[in-house]
C-alpha cells in the first residue's frame, strides 16, 4: 500500500472525530474531545504544528557526496532514525472503535520494533491496558517504553511491577497527564507531583526514567533534579491546557539549560522527515509522534506504521544531504535560517 492510500483507509474506518487529514495539522479536530483534539478552543494542536512549519533550513551541498546515515544510539540501543511512536490511549473513545488500546499496541510495538524504531505505550483506568502493553513489549524483547500516568504512588508502584517484567529499555511518566479529566477526583490523589515523588519513581522504575511533559527550563531542571534520564518537551499535543507556547518555541532555551545532562526528546506537530530534521537541528536528541501513527495503523495495520516509518527515514535523509549534514551528530542550528 502507498502512504495515500492507507490514508484513504483511515478514513473510512476512524470514528466520527479523527478525519485522517492529509495533513494532520489540528484543524479539523480542534476542541473535539472525545476525538484527537483538545480541551478549551484548541489551538495549541495547531501552533505545535505551524511553528515546526515556520522553521526554514539552510541548504549547502558544497560538501562530500557521501552516503547519509541516520541510524541513532539512544538509551544504549540503535535505532534506524530519531523517532518514537508516542503514547496514545482510549482508543475506540478517540479513534473509533475498530481497534481498543490492547490490539492497538499488539500492532504497533512490534511494528516499530520491525520498521527499527520503538513506541511509547499508553495507559488508563482500565488495569488491562497496561496489562496488555506490558504482554506486547514481552514479546518485541522489551523495544518499547511503557508510558505511565501520574496517579497515586501505590497505583504507580503496582503498574512498574508489572511492566518491569517486560524488560523495556525505559519507562515512562506523561506527567503532564494531569490536565486529563479523567485523572481529576481520584482517591488518593492522581496528578502533579514534587520533585521528591518524581525522585521516588525514578528510583521505583530501575531503568532510564523518562519525564514526558517539559515546557520550561524550570520544568526541564526540575525533571533532571529529581532524577530523569530523560524528558519529552511536550504540551500532551496542546490536549491538556489552551493558550500554551509551542514546543519548537522552548525547545532551545531547554536545551541550552540541561542539553548534554539528560537525554531530550519532542513531540507536538512534528510529521515528517524535514520536521524531525528541524528538532534535531534546535538540539532534540530524538522526537515522539502521536496521531499520524494512529492514522497508520487503522489504514493500513503493521504495513501502515512500515510504510510511514520509511517515509519519514526517506525525508530525513533527503534533508540532510540537502543542508550538508551526513550522520545526525553534524545537524546543528546553524542549518536553520535564523539561527
Amino acid at each position: 500500500m502507498t502512504y495515500q492510500e492507507i490514508l484513504e483507509q483511515a478514513r473510512a474506518c476512524s470514528g466520527p472525530y479523527c478525519k485522517a487529514c492529509p495533513v494532520c495539522n489540528g484543524m479539523a479536530c480542534k476542541n473535539t474531545v472525545p476525538g484527537p483534539g483538545a480541551k478549551g478552543i484548541g489551538t495549541g494542536a495547531i501552533r505545535n504544528y505551524q511553528k515546526w512549519q515556520e522553521l526554514c533550513v539552510n541548504m549547502d551541498t558544497i560538501c562530500e557526496n557521501t552516503p547519509v546515515d541516520t541510524t541513532a544510539e539512544l538509551f544504549g540501543r540503535t535505532f534506524a532514525l530519531p523517532v518514537f511512536a508516542a503514547p496514545v490511549g482510549a482508543m475506540t473513545l478517540h479513534y473509533g472503535d475498530k481497534y481498543d488500546d490492547l490490539a492497538y499496541n499488539e500492532i504497533l510495538v512490534p511494528a516499530c520494533a520491525s520498521a527499527g524504531i520503538a513506541a511509547f505505550t499508553g495507559d488508563g483506568v482500565n488495569p488491562a491496558v497496561m496489562e496488555g502493553a506490558a504482554q506486547a513489549l514481552r514479546k518485541s524483547g522489551g523495544c518499547g517504553v511503557p508510558t505511565i500516568k501520574p496517579w497515586n504512588l501505590e497505583v504507580i508502584r503496582k503498574k512498574l511491577a508489572l511492566v518491569s517484567a517486560a524488560a523495556p529499555f525505559a519507562v515512562a511518566m506523561d506527567i503532564d497527564a494531569a490536565g486529563l479529566p479523567f485523572l481529576k477526583n481520584q482517591t488518593p490523589p492522581a496528578g502533579r507531583k514534587t520533585v521528591a515523588e518524581l525522585r521516588e519513581v525514578a528510583e521505583l522504575a530501575g531503568k532510564p526514567f523518562i519525564l514526558k511533559g517539559i515546557m520550561t527550563v524550570g520544568g526541564a531542571k526540575k525533571a533532571l533534579e529529581a532524577g530523569a534520564a530523560a524528558i519529552v518537551v511536550s504540551n500532551h499535543g496542546g490536549r491538556v491546557l489552551d493558550q500554551c507556547p509551542a514546543t519548537a518555541e522552548v525547545l532551545p532555551a531547554i536545551v541550552d539549560a540541561v542539553g548534554g545532562k539528560m537525554t531530550i526528546l519532542v513531540d507536538g506537530g512534528i510529521r515528517t522527515g524535514m520536521d524531525v530534521f528541524k528538532a534535531l537541528a534546535l538540539g532534540a536528541d530524538g522526537v515522539l509522534i502521536a496521531r499520524p501513527f494512529v492514522t497508520m495503523v487503522y489504514g493500513g495495520g503493521a504495513e501502515g506504521v512500515q510504510v510511514y516509518v520509511d517515509k519519514l527515514k526517506a525525508e530525513l535523509a533527503d534533508t540532510m544531504s540537502m543542508c550538508g549534514a551526513h550522520t545526525l551528530s553534524e545537524i546543528n542550528r546553524s542549518m536553520i535560517y535564523g539561527y
